[in-house]
Order: structure tokens, then C-alpha cells, then sequence
């Protein structure tokens, strides 16, 4: 018995270890691609009984198949995920930019969007509101009481009152009326817009007091058509557009005193359109009747739409986003090559002061203006059409009229003083210390010329950035602006900021390392309307802050003496709390005192363009996150989206 009790335990053995062998070749069989110690586990509990091996083999191999299919499954669903996720994961990250950057200039493969949404068409106005000619009612012609509108919107303009506008407008608004309507309206001075204008009026306030649900219903449909239109396919990437609305018609204002204000800016119709996207992509349609001038499939560009506009022929634009891929990507491109020309900016300083000594006028003359450039970071200025456009000016572009030399000046020696209208015709006054060299070749380059004559006579921006390119692989004149704002900024900030201060007088600090950049920069705005008011409010509130602080601090007198007295434990709490009261009213009072000292030294400097175009953004960022203040105090909502790759890639120790 004991002998075959042995033989049966031997078989059930040898049994078992080829029943594991099998198991084996199994696992070696899928080991390298897929875990399958589950399997085998299962494999080794069923070889325990060899009279239903068979049976669980068979169930064996059939989970073997169902699990590797449902592995092999999930797999591919894995790597489908992350080839569609990756991209937009790694979005704001500079390698990606580097490993996408397509050769001869091609900016993308696939572009496809819906084309733009057009101004509404003109309603009529009602019958009850009416236009008068020398006291009389006159009925417009559809053409010419639309363009009459657009005057009457600007009734309160003080743009109505200049003599260039209203003659650029009586001109073209003849051009819209019928030969019955321009024989009878010869005098602007007769019309009389003042119906028109309060309907409009009436029409501003019915917008301002729409019910919540009114307002919903509007946002809803600006919503809807935001999603239609407001977004393309670039590349695979689902991209949101600018401004994908063509501007209504109306009338021209210009910057300054522009010799073409008042006149028409027409209706945009599909006839003008210029469609950009790839062949391979649905083409936007035309509104129906109408026609595109052109569908063009250039992927060297990155516009989606152009026309060109009637007043200066200049060609308008439908791009993207600021937020966007390529926009970010030519963002970074920007700041990094005024990186660049911080590592070499001192060699081509001493070069240019070099050139100062130059037998050459010409050469001479570039050295000069290039020590403007990147001194005073003044702009380049570019040539244009007599007439064409306001008298604004750049480095370049200067003449004599515009500067005057003074050997002293205000306790200082060789005081240059400029006076001229810049970019959108803002004034640049400035008295500027320069050295001796620089003075007496200013002196040599005025000499017997007339005030209207070119102080840079023998140099225009072509000829200065040919220079520059040679000094640089890539350096025009706007990246000196570029590289001296950000360095500016780094340097005050450096200066400026403590880490023991609080928020609020960080973002002071931040805001006038920003101001001494706008300064720089020359931009100026005039002060707000309502700047007055908004500062009166303020004080209101900081003299019943000190009101309360001082009722505060009474309380906290009393309870100390109460304290004094008493001795016990109650006591002891109210002066902990009253001292807590004391300290929240402080920060509160010197929070509102930051406030108002911070739009008081702001009210003519304008931040917000040397943020969003000069300033590399990783600077604030950095300052952000080293300093413990919220980028949500620095950058609003617009502009996070804009520097989203500054905010993912700057750490807190990044320096420009």
C-alpha cells in the first residue's frame, strides 16, 4: 500500500512539473511584452489537481488570449491618447518650438478656419428721427444717411469741431449722395445732426439698462458665433483668433493732427477679401451672392485674412490669438535675441564710439544716431509719403528744428534738447546730458543748414540696420528698445524690492521699475477723465480709514488699562484682540495710501505697453515667483494667456 500510495504520488508529481514546464514556455513566450504573473498564478493553483488540468488548461489559454487583447487594447488606446494629448501638454515648451520649426520660411501644413464675420448691415433710421438743412427737414438717401450717422455719433467729439475733419468728411460724404442731394447740401455748417445724435444716445442708455436675461440672450449669441468663428485648426491645433470681425465703416480719426481725419473708412465687403488657408482644408464660404477676391494657400505666412483699407491703402489683417502657438513661439524669438545682444552690447558700444572720430561724415553721422538708439531708446523712424500722414518722426528721420544745443544747461555741460512727435504723434521732450564727442558732431551735422532741413542727412533706417546686421546676426534698431527696456526693468526691480515688504508695496515697487521703463520708452497717455473723481474717492476712503484706526487705537488704550486693573485672563484676550484690530486697520490704511501714491505717479505714464511689447516676461515672472506676490497682481487674465510659456518655463532665479 505504502509502495503504491509512492508510485501514485511520484505520478501526480512528474505530472505536476510538466504541467509547470508547460507553464514556463508560457510565460517565456510573452514575458517580454506583457506581466503575466496573474496568469501563472492561476496556472500553478490548477496544476495542483491533474485530473482537471486539461479542462483548466484550456481556460488557462483562453484568459491568456482575452487578457493580451484587452492589454494590447488599452495600449493602443494609451499611445493614441498621448500622441493627441502630448502636443497640447507640451505647448508653452521652447524645445517643442525648436522641433516643429519648419525650413524656408514655412509657417504651417494645414490651416483651416471659417473666414470672418462682417459688420452688420445699415438700418435705416426711424421715420421719426429727422435731418434738417438750414432749418429744414431733408430726407437722406439710404448711402448718404448712413455716413451722416457716423457724424452725428461724434457729435460731442471734439473731433467735429476741427476744421481738416470736417472738410475731409463734407468731401466724402458728397461722394455718397445723390446729384439731387449734393445740389441742395453745400454748407456742412447748415446740417443739422442734433436728432440724430440724441436717438443714438437714447439708443447707449436702452443698452445700458437691458435686463440680465436681455444681456444674456446677447452674450450667449456673441458666444456662438466666438465658437464658430473665433477659432482655426493649425497644424492639428485648435487656435483662437484675434480679431476675427471686420471692422464697421465710419470715420477716420487718426492720431494727432492727421491730414486724412474725417474722411470715409468704407464697408468691408466679401469682394475685398483675401482668403488664406491650406488646399487640403474646407475653404471658408462667402456670404451667399457674394464672392472672395482671392483664396491663397501661402503657408510662408501666418494671416488668415487681408484686404486693404481705403485711406491709406494699407493692408489690414485677421491673425491669431496672442495666446497662441506661433505667437508665443515669435514672443520668446523676440526676447531671446535682446539676450543675445546683451552678450555683445559692449563691444558695439565701443565701436560706435569709435566711429564718432570717423573722417567719414556718413559714418559719423550712424554712430550718433545709433548712441540715440541705445541711449535714449528712441525708435528708428521710417520714411513716408509728404503728406501722406501726420509729422511724426524717429532717429533717422530728425531735423534740425528739433533739437537745440546748449553748451550748459541746468548745472550740466553739452545738454542736448529734444522736441519733436513721435509714433501716434505723442510729444518726446527730453533735455539729455551727452558727451563732449557726440556734442560737437551734433554741431558739425546742424552746420549751415535750415531748421527743416535732415540732421542725419546722409542715413535712413535701411542703411542703419544693414550696419546693424553685420554687427549682428538679426539686430535691427528695435531690439536695442527691446534689450534697454528689459535690462531696465531688472535692474530696478533688483534695486527696488525687498523680500521682508508687503504685497502691496511690492507691486508699487513693481510699478515704478515698470514706470522708469515707460519713461524710457516715452509712453505717455493723458490722464483719465474721471482721474479726478476716482482720487477724491480714494481720499474719502483713507481719511475714514485714519477715522477708524484712530477709534481702534482708543479701544486698545482702554483695554490695556482695564487690563492693568483687572489681571485676569479675559482681559489679557481683549488687548490681544483690539491690538489685532489695530494692526489689520494699518495694513488696510497703508494698502489704500500705496494705491493712491501708485495712480497719482501713474496718471500720465502709460504701463501697459512696455509690458505686453518691451518687457521680457520671464523678468515678472521670475520677480513672481522669488517674491511670493500672485502673477495675477502683475499680469491680468489678456496677458496671462499671452505669456502662458513665460509663466511654465521662467523659474525664480531666471535673470534676463
Amino acid at each position: 500500500d505504502s509502495h503504491k500510495h509512492k508510485d501514485k504520488y511520484k505520478d501526480k508529481e512528474h505530472k505536476h512539473k510538466d504541467h509547470k514546464k508547460d507553464k514556463e514556455r508560457e510565460k517565456s513566450k510573452y514575458s517580454n511584452r506583457y506581466d503575466v504573473t496573474v496568469i501563472h498564478s492561476y496556472g500553478r493553483y490548477i496544476g495542483a489537481d491533474s485530473s482537471s488540468s486539461d479542462l483548466f488548461g484550456d481556460m488557462v489559454q483562453i484568459t491568456n488570449a482575452l487578457v493580451l487583447a484587452l492589454c494590447t487594447a488599452v495600449l493602443v488606446a494609451c499611445v493614441g491618447m498621448l500622441v493627441y494629448i502630448l502636443p497640447s501638454l507640451c505647448f508653452f515648451i521652447p524645445f517643442r518650438w525648436e522641433e516643429e520649426r519648419y525650413t524656408d520660411g514655412v509657417k504651417w501644413k494645414f490651416l483651416e478656419h471659417k473666414g470672418p464675420v462682417f459688420a452688420p448691415p445699415y438700418e435705416p433710421l426711424p421715420s421719426n428721427v429727422k435731418f434738417y438743412y438750414d432749418g429744414k427737414h431733408m430726407k437722406l438717401s439710404p448711402g448718404a444717411e448712413e455716413v451722416a450717422t457716423f457724424f452725428a455719433k461724434m457729435l460731442d467729439h471734439e473731433y467735429t469741431t476741427k476744421d481738416v475733419f470736417r472738410k475731409n468728411f463734407f468731401k466724402d460724404w458728397r461722394k455718397e449722395m445723390t446729384s439731387e442731394e449734393k445740389s441742395k447740401l453745400a454748407d456742412l455748417n447748415k446740417c443739422d445732426f442734433s436728432e440724430m445724435s440724441e436717438y443714438f444716445k437714447a439708443q447707449s442708455e436702452a443698452r445700458k439698462a437691458m435686463t440680465k436675461e436681455e444681456k444674456l440672450k446677447i452674450k450667449e449669441e456673441n458666444e456662438r458665433i466666438l465658437q464658430e468663428y473665433g477659432f482655426c485648426v493649425m497644424d492639428n491645433h485648435k487656435e483662437r483668433i484675434a480679431n476675427f470681425r471686420i471692422e464697421p465703416p465710419g470715420l477716420f480719426r487718426g492720431r494727432g493732427d492727421h491730414p486724412k481725419m474725417g474722411m470715409l473708412k468704407r464697408r468691408i465687403r466679401p469682394e475685398d477679401i483675401i482668403i488664406n488657408c491650406s488646399k487640403d482644408s474646407k475653404h471658408p464660404k462667402p456670404p451667399p451672392g457674394t464672392k472672395w477676391k482671392e483664396v491663397r494657400h501661402d503657408n510662408k505666412v501666418t494671416w488668415l485674412v487681408s484686404w486693404t483699407e481705403n485711406i491709406q491703402g494699407s493692408i489690414k489683417y485677421i491673425m491669431l490669438n496672442p495666446s497662441s502657438r506661433i505667437k508665443g513661439e515669435k514672443d520668446w524669438q523676440k526676447y531671446e535675441m535682446a539676450r543675445r545682444l546683451k552678450k555683445c552690447v559692449d563691444r558695439i558700444r565701443a565701436q560706435y564710439r569709435e566711429d564718432w572720430k570717423s573722417k567719414e561724415m556718413r559714418i559719423r553721422q550712424r554712430a550718433v544716431a545709433l548712441y540715440f538708439i541705445d541711449k535714449l531708446a528712441l525708435r528708428a523712424g521710417n520714411e513716408k509719403e509728404e503728406g501722406e500722414t501726420a509729422d511724426t518722426v524717429g532717429c533717422c528721420s530728425l531735423r534740425v528744428e528739433h533739437l537745440t544745443l546748449h553748451q550748459e544747461m541746468d548745472g550740466q555741460e553739452y545738454v542736448v534738447e529734444f522736441d519733436f512727435l513721435g509714433k501716434d504723434s505723442i510729444r518726446y521732450y527730453n533735455k539729455v546730458p551727452v558727451e563732449k564727442r557726440v556734442f560737437k558732431n551734433l554741431q558739425l551735422f546742424m552746420e549751415d543748414k535750415e531748421p527743416e532741413d535732415d540732421l542725419f542727412d546722409r542715413l535712413n533706417t535701411s542703411i542703419l540696420n544693414k550696419h546693424l546686421q553685420e554687427l549682428m546676426d538679426g539686430l535691427t534698431a528695435k531690439v536695442f528698445r527691446t534689450y534697454n527696456a528689459s535690462i531696465t526693468l531688472q535692474q530696478q526691480l533688483n534695486e527696488l524690492t525687498t523680500s521682508e515688504d508687503n504685497v502691496p508695496a511690492k507691486i508699487l515697487s513693481y510699478n515704478r521699475a515698470n514706470r522708469a521703463v515707460a519713461i524710457l520708452c516715452n509712453h505717455q497717455r493723458a490722464p483719465p477723465k474721471t482721474f479726478e473723481k476716482s482720487m477724491q474717492n480714494l481720499q474719502t476712503k483713507i481719511d475714514a480709514k485714519k477715522e477708524q484706526l484712530a477709534d481702534a487705537k482708543r479701544e486698545l488704550k482702554s483695554a490695556k488699562a482695564d487690563a492693568k486693573v483687572r489681571r485676569d485672563e479675559k482681559s489679557k484676550k481683549a488687548v490681544e484682540s483690539k491690538k489685532k484690530a489695530v494692526q489689520r486697520i494699518e495694513e488696510q490704511l497703508m494698502k489704500l495710501e500705496v494705491q493712491a501714491t501708485d495712480r497719482e505717479e501713474n496718471k500720465q505714464i502709460a504701463l501697459g505697453t512696455s509690458k505686453l511689447n518691451y518687457l521680457d516676461p520671464r523678468i515678472s515672472v521670475a520677480w513672481c515667483k522669488k517674491l511670493g506676490v500672485p502673477i495675477e497682481k502683475i499680469y491680468n487674465k489678456t496677458q496671462r494667456e499671452k505669456f502662458a510659456w513665460a509663466i511654465d518655463m521662467a523659474e525664480k532665479d531666471y535673470e534676463f
